[in-house]
């Protein structure tokens, strides 16, 4: 079982900022910029491009929800998306607030956040949704 199958299953608390019968939308703990988000079908498959024509159109569907929600609260030019794949083996989009393209970058130092601080975010980008 994944991280994220334990998260929908409500075994590892998550920083929920959406949900649906077929989605779910989180804060990334270990935000690349403030608002960093993974949109994932709740169906667990390790590689997006192995998901039905159907499931894909409404994750991307769904993920467009949430960055307009995301854009409300977090000052940006845009929400990049990134899709690696590599660390989790299920399905995830991720939703970054940017102003470059040099914000994707996975390598770049981590923001810190409290716990309050992602519980506030969270319920500020959930209220925007």
């Amino acid at each position: 079982m994944t991280i994220f199958e334990k998260i929908i299953a409500g075994e590892i608390p998550a920083y929920k900022i959406a949900e649906d019968s077929n989605y779910l939308a989180f804060l990334d703990i270990n935000p690349v910029k403030k608002g960093h988000a993974l949109a994932i079908p709740k169906k667990a498959t390790d590689y997006i491009f192995d998901l039905d024509d159907d499931v894909l159109a409404g994750l991307n569907v769904f993920a467009k929800k949430v960055a307009k929600g995301i854009e409300k609260v977090v000052p940006c030019k845009r929400i990049g998306v990134a899709v690696v794949g590599l660390e989790v083996p299920h399905t995830h989009i991720h939703l970054i607030p940017i102003d470059s393209v040099a914000d994707l970058s996975f390598a770049n130092p981590k923001v810190k956040m409290s716990q309050e601080e992602l519980e506030d975010l969270a319920a500020q980008i959930k209220a925007a949704i």
